[in-house]
């Protein structure tokens, strides 16, 4: 017997075991060894991390996918693991030291706190895995991987081994974002440009041999200026014409600087002239190159002022007193070096005036700091030449991504693609496999053995040293040890990431995994990482493996708060996806955020909708319930082909159609479609019409109609079980193991729903509408193990055949059934509309109705009455008037309401609605034309504005629908 209810909280941990005692997720079983493969590589979370709503819906739609194309019968693998997460995981781990009052990783040393992250790791990388079984992934855990295990470590070297001796990894010094907070160099995509409002000096420099004259420059960042080494006039700008050429002085410092022409100086902004400051500034740093100018460095790398001893700096100065106090400056903080250089400024006549500005300043996304660039020597992959060809793999359909506007992105990045600095001033990571010879010569190999080998033997060839010396000194462990230093920097964490397709499968071995599953079959992820990875992911595949990693890329929307917000911290308004589990069952949230996966729009997540799918599980519990307390077991040698009744013919083939939707739903990534037909079948079609039409024969005389209803009602359930596995594993694991033999029993009391006049559930997925039968048919392959003889009693539900039921839509039986719904459907709608009291039993007509509506009402008589409210059904040659008419399939029918409803009051308070509805629609179509409101609003503003619109709208719909019927039932008859 089942129980009453079903509690996710009490299920869910024992189906995880089920699954894993069965070894349902496992890739490459036995059994589909000559199966089609599909493969999917999980976005490693960081291993440090915890689940959020980004990761619920990600892992949620490969979910989806890969539990769907296992039930298809192909041999699965969803590959897991985690990610190191070099700046977040060593942030986790010195915040923790800090709070336990240890020492820092500086007087700690690198290979203490290593250990400490070591141990970070083991305790945290099960949480985060186990965050992703409670929300049901079917990953083959048996193969998880993490970017700094042993194999994924080796793959790492290897590859950048080869790109240096492509000649595609180099050294070089050049700008950077540097943070400050961390001490490392970041890359582009991990600096976030954020609003401040800051000021803008006006700083006039001498110009030399020109006694009284000066060059004004703009700068929001007067300490810089103690690096300018030029000041930069545009070519055309007249102002300045007679000075290019000339020199100005440095005010402070007395460095003599050019005056240079420039396309990069605009005369419409700021004065007209710039300060250069190549070593601090991106533009400046190229401005320097054109024309030949010093980069002068002026901070150290907790950005300090460091001036002293600084010989950059310092060269060609004559010291005085003005140079003396610039000179105290040295070791202040950048923020306050710029308070004292601007107070030096106006104490000596320099400062012409300040303006308030408001302008973007660079911060690192981790650290929250506003970055420097910065002059220093770092690593490069000249990444150009592999981005041609991932740009041209995705133009020639190898890999495509969908939406397909994406692609417009990955393009535009790619074919303006920079060097990719990929070294790193951390600790935690894949050191970089370089070493450093006593002269400086750098050796880059997969191991230090190698290392010192090449280093030895070019020693030789430079007359350093004697072959007998360089074997000596390789002989002796201690002095070979101590020859070589090795890089200290670390790889940027997206470089491993980059090999995540196939390092995963044992790369660089050719081995049986790499071979069947390369390449994956498709790539889910968010748009704010296609520079970072999938990108890197197309580029270094090719390289590597000579093919593309992924066939699809499938690029999910944001996640936000019901609002339209997006989630954070500050504002208060994130959802945590554990609790909605723990109160809800993962399965609600689960078939939430697929149901509301539209391409290419956010999901505006609200905790009512997570209820609403709580109350859809339940619906479903109820209905197993109520098929098994009326007996409603597989039969032995059941045929759904071979039934009679019309009532079982047409839910079979309303069955049909809903796999047909389902399947090309999931198919063609349009999640939210495939969820909502499921929805609409099971809550609408199967629950509340077919469960309701079957009632008279469950409960009535026993006989053949009774058997087949009773095997039919099992059949539906099974299908449905294995239609919403891929989205409410859980539930249907459950009622898949509980509905395996019949019990009997009476249902004690209505579905939810009974008896409602109708219209769209609660909490319909969205765009959904609670439809009573949809067009189309299946023209799926006829399943291999028919139900016959109880489909349900194998092993696990996950490993079950998806429904393949071509041949089971009968048009007759839709003809009649759908007739009967639509027909109960519209007297429900009218009755509604026209506010006729619910108890109220109205008469329907059936004007000059056809042979075939008449029998069909002659049959479903008593059902149409019950589930209408109707007194009789009769037959009239016209309309009466005070009438509502409905027209069901082209045949005519009129509900009287004389007496019951007054028409013409009906008719007033219904345009009067209409007109406040118009007045409504006008005030927000006023709103979004106003360009000043859209420039202001916050975007989830602009959308709610847009939704109450397009709600008001689909009401005036209704409502002229409505005064449509009641006009034309005012009208005397002819």
């Amino acid at each position: 017997m089942m129980d009453k209810t079903f509690e996710p909280a009490a299920v869910e941990a024992r189906i995880a075991a089920r699954w894993e005692e069965a070894g349902a997720f496992r890739a490459g079983r036995p059994d589909r060894a000559a199966a089609e493969p599909y493969a999917i590589v999980i976005p490693p979370p960081n291993v440090t991390g915890s689940l959020h709503m980004g990761h619920a819906l990600n892992n949620t739609l490969q979910d989806v996918l890969c539990r769907f194309e296992r039930m298809r019968g192909k041999d699965v693998l969803w590959q897991p693991g985690t990610d190191h997460a070099g700046i977040a995981t060593q942030m986790v781990v010195e915040r923790r030291l800090a709070a336990e009052n240890r020492t820092d990783r500086r007087t700690m040393g690198r290979e203490a706190f290593l250990a400490e992250v070591w141990k970070q790791k083991e305790e945290s990388e099960s949480v985060i895995l186990g965050q992703l079984r409670r929300l049901g992934a079917s990953c083959d855990w048996s193969r998880s991987r993490f970017t700094m295990d042993e194999g994924l470590s080796r793959a790492v070297v290897k590859v950048f081994v080869q790109l240096h001796r492509d000649g595609l990894i180099y050294r070089d010094k050049r700008l950077v974002n540097w943070d400050p907070r961390f001490q490392t160099a970041i890359s582009d995509l991990e600096v976030q440009q954020i609003e401040v409002k800051g000021q803008l000096w006006h700083i006039r420099y001498p110009v030399e041999g020109h006694e009284g004259s000066f060059i004004t420059v703009a700068t929001t960042r007067p300490e810089t200026m103690l690096g300018d080494t030029g000041v930069a006039v545009h070519p055309n700008d007249e102002r300045y014409r007679d000075l290019v050429g000339k020199h100005a002085i440095l005010p402070l410092v007395g460095r003599r600087i050019p005056i240079v022409a420039d396309e990069y100086s605009d005369p419409e902004k700021g004065t007209g002239a710039v300060k250069i400051t190549p070593a601090h500034d991106f533009n400046d740093f190229e401005v320097g190159k054109r024309h030949g100018l010093g980069a002068v460095n002026v901070m150290s790398p907790e950005a300090r002022l460091q001036l002293a001893g600084n010989d950059a700096f310092l060269e060609g100065l004559d010291r005085g007193p003005d140079l003396d106090a610039v000179l105290r400056l040295d070791d202040l903080d950048r923020f306050e070096a710029r308070k004292r250089i601007v107070a030096m400024l106006e104490e000596h006549g320099f400062l012409e005036k300040v303006e308030p500005h408001v302008h973007m300043v660079p911060h690192g996304d981790r650290s929250g700091v506003p970055v420097e660039p910065y002059l220093t020597d770092q690593w490069y992959v000249d990444v150009k030449p592999l981005a041609e060809r991932a740009v041209a793999a995705v133009r020639a359909g190898e890999t495509r991504f969908v939406p397909e506007n994406w692609e417009k992105t990955y393009f535009q990045w790619l074919e303006n693609i920079e060097p990719w600095c990929v070294s790193r001033q951390l600790w935690w990571g894949h050191q970089i496999p370089a070493w450093y010879a006593p002269d400086g010569s750098v050796y880059v190999a997969e191991s230090e053995d190698e290392a010192l080998a090449e280093a030895l033997a070019q020693a030789v060839v430079k007359n350093e040293m004697t072959d007998d010396e360089a074997r000596a000194l390789a002989s002796d462990p201690e002095r070979a040890a101590g020859y070589l230093a090795r890089d200290e920097d670390v790889l940027d964490t997206w470089f491993s990431s980059g090999l995540w397709p196939f390092s995963t499968l044992g790369w660089p071995d050719e081995t049986p995994e790499l071979k069947r599953y390369y390449p994956t079959s498709a790539l889910v992820t968010g748009f704010d990482i296609i520079f970072f990875w999938v990108a890197r992911m197309m580029m270094l595949g090719l390289h590597f493996m000579d093919e593309v990693p992924f066939r699809d890329v499938y690029i999910h929307a944001l996640v936000r708060d019901e609002r339209g917000a997006k989630m954070s911290k500050s504002k208060g308004n994130i959802i945590d996806p554990l609790e909605l589990i723990d109160r809800y069952g993962a399965d609600a949230l689960r078939f939430t955020l697929a149901a509301q996966a539209a391409q290419g729009r956010d999901i505006k997540l609200s905790i009512q909708r997570v209820e609403g799918n709580r109350n859809f599980a339940t619906k479903i519990w109820n209905a197993a319930r109520f098929a098994e307390m009326n007996s409603c077991a597989h039969a032995p040698g059941f045929d759904p082909r071979a039934v009679d009744e019309t009532l079982n013919r047409w839910i079979l083939g309303e069955t049909a159609k809903a796999v047909d939707e389902v399947t090309q739903g999931i198919v063609l990534y349009k999640f939210n479609e495939a969820a909502g037909a499921a929805y609409r079948f099971v809550w609408n079609v199967f629950c509340d019409w077919y469960l309701e039409l079957a009632k008279p024969v469950l409960q009535g005389a026993d006989g053949a109609a009774k058997d087949e209803t009773r095997a039919s009602v099992a059949f539906v359930l099974d299908q449905i079980c294995k239609l919403l596995h891929p989205f409410m594993p859980f539930l249907t694991e459950e009622l898949w193991a509980s509905t395996s033999t019949p019990l009997a029993g009476a249902f004690p009391s209505p579905l939810a729903g009974e008896g409602r006049e109708g219209g769209p559930g609660d909490f319909a997925p969205e765009g959904a509408t609670r439809a009573d039968s949809s067009p189309g048919g299946s023209t799926l392959a006829p399943d291999p193990s028919p139900q016959g003889g109880g489909e349900s009693s194998g092993p696990v539900l996950a490993l079950a055949p998806w429904p393949a039921l071509e041949g089971l839509i009968d048009e007759a039986a839709e003809a009649e059934l759908g007739w009967v719904v639509e027909l109960i459907s519209e007297i429900r709608s009218a009755r509604s509309e026209t506010n006729v009291p619910a108890g109220a039993q109205i008469p329907l007509l059936l004007v000059n109705p056809s042979a075939a509506a008449r029998a069909r009402a002659t049959r479903w008589d008593e059902t149409i009455r019950r589930l209408a409210r109707l007194s009789a059904i009769t037959v009239a040659e016209s309309a009466p008037r005070s009438s509502v008419q409905l027209i069901v399939r082209g045949e005519v029918a009129a509900l009287p309401l004389e007496g019951v409803v007054d028409l013409e009051a009906e008719v007033a308070r219904l345009d009067k609605e209409r007109a406040k509805l118009a007045g409504d629609i006008d005030k927000i179509d006023a709103k979004l034309a106003n360009a000043d409101f859209l420039a202001r609003a916050a975007e989830e503003i602009v959308d709610e504005q847009r939704e109450r619109r397009d709600a008001a709208e689909a009401r005036r719909r209704k409502i002229e629908e409505a005064l449509a019927r009641l006009n034309a039932g005012m009208i005397e008859p002819a």
